[in-house]
């Protein structure tokens, strides 16, 4: 197992909490005041987060915190939107679970959570909440989690947006295997013209000795995307490829609606070498169309378990396609043109040989 090949990037920011806490959740959590947040800005611009050359990969578990009405179960701007709470807990008003299926034998190595959404429908959330959310180990209890790091969170837009993250790779290396439940996502509910959307994702990196040697890295920020304000442009990894490995690709947003066209992901393989990406759940040209996926398909289980995730997108891609030819490099462009969406996390795995 190559450890001295490991190489962690844990950003910090001036005047932010230093670690994730994690602690015991009040009885009543919905009355326990919030913890200081560790600041806020409107735009934190994509940086690595995590980044490892290790015999292993990434797995990532993702759900809902928002839902629709009924009736209106399939649209997001203009409808009516409610909570997702899948708990026994009157304390909590919203909930939701997720698997993270991690191989048999493999160990954590580094994991995290994103979580975030819109603060601006019907009701109107407190910002101050927004770094803060409860999580509860498979079979286990809630505990607070705080964000541990600058909070993205841009008013404009006919939105409120947000997203926080916190590491919680103790918490995840010592859990038992199963479904992760996330609480209290500081989403609103109501209607409003650009809708409500809330979610959140675990991202976790592990080692296994029997798996092939792979380079990972998990990139976050919060950055607007659309028709005026432009695309992501992110070299993601520089290193170079054999033909034929394998590969996938991990993206969190916010706000992409299903059936506005116009929405595009491509991986740069080389100078020459541009590959659009999209799959039978994802078209390349709607590849933000609310919908939690992995190579197309619905993915580890998750309760609820809707199609339609109303603008929230946790999706993982295939990269064969784009690595077939080898590559020298690893360079994503994400966009949109029609739709405002604010992208959140980026996360690669790929085989260093094949």
């Amino acid at each position: 197992m190559r450890n001295s090949a490991v190489l962690a990037v844990r950003r910090g920011v001036s005047g932010a909490l230093s670690c994730a806490v994690l602690a015991a959740a009040p009885a009543l959590a919905s009355a326990a005041a919030p913890a200081p947040a560790p600041g806020e800005a409107a735009r934190v611009p994509f940086a690595a987060r995590y980044q490892a050359e290790l015999h292993g990969g990434i797995v990532r578990a993702a759900n809902v915190s928002a839902k629709g009405g009924e009736g209106t179960e399939r649209v997001n701007d203009g409808t009516a939107i409610g909570y997702t709470d899948v708990d026994d807990d009157p304390n909590t008003y919203n909930s939701s679970r997720a698997e993270l299926r991690v191989p048999d034998g493999a160990r954590i190595a580094w994991a995290r959570l994103y979580w975030g959404g819109n603060l601006r429908v019907g009701e109107q959330k407190p910002p101050e909440d927004n770094g803060r959310v409860l999580v509860a180990e498979p079979g286990g209890q809630y505990k607070a989690v705080l964000a541990d790091t600058l909070v993205g969170h841009r008013t404009g837009d006919g939105a409120d947006a947000f997203q926080a993250s916190a590491d919680v790779t103790e918490l995840v290396r010592w859990a038992e295997p199963g479904q992760w439940t996330v609480a209290q996502v500081n989403v609103a509910m109501g209607r409003s013209a650009v809708g409500g959307w809330g979610g959140w994702t675990l991202v976790a990196a592990y080692e296994k000795a029997d798996e092939p040697l792979r380079r990972l890295s998990v990139w976050d920020g919060f950055e607007t995307i659309g028709p005026r304000s432009g695309e992501l442009r992110l070299a993601l990894d520089r290193h170079r490829y054999p033909k034929g490995v394998q590969g996938r690709l991990g993206v969190v947003a916010y706000d992409g609606d299903r059936g506005t066209s116009g929405d595009y992901l491509q991986v740069r393989t080389s100078r020459q070498n541009s590959t659009p990406i999209g799959d039978s759940a994802n078209s390349v040209n709607d590849v933000l169309n609310s919908s939690i996926t992995e190579f197309g398909e619905s993915g580890t289980a998750r309760f609820p378990a809707a199609g339609n995730t109303l603008g929230y997108d946790s999706d993982v891609y295939d990269l064969r396609g784009a690595l077939r030819q080898g590559a020298d490099r690893v360079h994503v462009r994400l966009g949109s043109r029609e739709d405002t969406v604010w992208l959140g996390a980026l996360f690669l795995q790929a085989d260093v040989r094949r």
